[in-house]
C-alpha cells in the first residue's frame, strides 16, 4: 500500500481555474428555448448549422445568430453549440444571408418587382450576401447612381400591386436630402407601391463590421473630403484615381462572407426590401 504523506500536488491540473464558475454547453437541439443576453430576444430553436443557430419568438419573428457564447437559459449562461448529428445526415446549407437553402433550388423567372440601389458598390454588397436568396425568389436588384432623379423614375415606371419598387439609399437620416426625396416618392401617386428605406452611412462602405479590416471603426472623414478617397487616405491606401478607389472596395468587399460580416443597420433593411417586393407570390 502507498502511503502518499505529502498529499496531492497542489500544483496539478488547472489551478487558475479553481473557483472560477464554468459556463455549461448546450446543444441547439429544436424546440430548446433560448434568451440572448445582449438583446433580450428570446425564442425557440427552429433551426442550425455549424456556425448559426435560428430562433423563432412568440410572434413568428426569426432570427439568426452565431452560435457559441451570450445565450440564457432561465436566466443561466450557457455556450449554445451545434447538436451532433447521426452520421451520414448532411446539415442544411444556409446562404451567406443566414437563410436555410432551398434543395436543388434553381433561379426562376425574374419577377417585374425591382430592388433599385444607389450605386455599383451597393448593389455587388447586396449580391454578395442576398444573391442566392433573389435568385429563388426572381427579384433583380438595379442601381440608379444616385438618387436625385428617383421621383421621375417612379412615375415613368409606374409601380402597382404587381410590379412593387424597392429603394435602398445610402444616409437616409432626419434632414437628409436622401429623406426629403424619401418623401417626395412616398407621398406621390405610386407611394403604396414604393418602399424606400435606408441606413445611416454616408456611404455603403461603412456597412461592414470595421473589425473585419482590422479597425475599431471606420475613420472620420471631414466635410470638405470627398469620403471614399478620405477613408482611403486615413487608412494608408492608394487614392488618387478611380482606379484606385475601386481596388479599395474590392478589398473591403473581400472581406464579406456572410451576414454576419455586416451592420445590423444594414440587414434589416434589405430583409425589409425583400418582404416587400414578393408579397402576392408569383408574378
Amino acid at each position: 500500500m502507498n502511503d502518499d504523506r505529502y498529499g496531492s500536488d497542489v500544483l496539478a491540473g488547472d489551478w487558475r481555474a479553481q473557483g472560477r464558475r464554468q459556463i455549461p454547453t448546450v446543444p441547439a437541439t429544436r424546440e430548446l428555448v433560448v434568451e440572448l443576453a445582449e438583446s433580450g430576444f428570446c425564442g425557440a430553436v427552429v433551426g442550425v448549422d455549424k456556425v448559426t443557430v435560428e430562433l423563432e419568438d412568440r410572434g413568428g419573428n426569426r432570427r439568426t445568430f452565431p452560435l457559441g457564447h451570450g445565450f440564457l437559459i432561465d436566466g443561466e449562461a450557457v455556450n449554445l453549440v451545434a447538436p451532433t448529428r447521426a452520421p451520414g445526415r448532411q446539415p442544411a446549407r444556409r446562404t451567406a444571408s443566414g437563410s436555410f437553402a432551398a434543395p436543388e433550388a434553381r433561379a426562376r423567372v425574374a419577377r417585374a418587382s425591382r430592388i433599385y440601389v444607389e450605386g455599383r458598390h451597393d448593389a455587388e454588397l447586396v449580391e454578395r450576401v442576398w444573391g442566392d436568396d433573389l435568385r429563388v425568389e426572381g427579384v433583380v436588384v438595379e442601381y440608379l447612381g444616385g438618387i436625385d432623379d428617383l421621383d421621375g423614375i417612379v412615375r415613368t415606371a409606374q409601380p402597382d400591386a404587381k410590379r412593387r419598387i424597392g429603394v435602398l439609399v445610402d444616409h437616409l437620416v432626419a434632414g437628409s436630402k436622401e429623406s426629403r426625396i424619401a418623401e417626395t416618392v412616398r407621398r406621390g401617386p405610386y407611394g403604396e407601391h414604393v418602399l424606400v428605406v435606408g441606413h445611416p452611412y454616408i456611404d455603403v462602405w461603412q456597412a461592414v463590421k470595421p473589425e473585419r479590416l482590422g479597425l475599431r471603426a471606420w475613420p472620420t472623414v471631414p466635410r470638405d473630403i470627398p469620403w471614399k478617397h478620405g477613408i482611403c487616405e486615413a487608412l494608408g491606401w492608394p487614392h488618387e484615381t478611380q482606379a484606385d478607389i475601386a481596388n479599395a472596395w474590392k478589398r473591403i468587399l473581400g472581406q464579406v462572407r456572410s451576414f454576419a460580416d455586416l451592420e445590423p443597420q444594414l440587414l434589416g433593411r434589405v430583409e425589409q426590401l425583400i418582404d416587400f417586393v414578393t408579397v402576392g407570390g408569383e408574378d
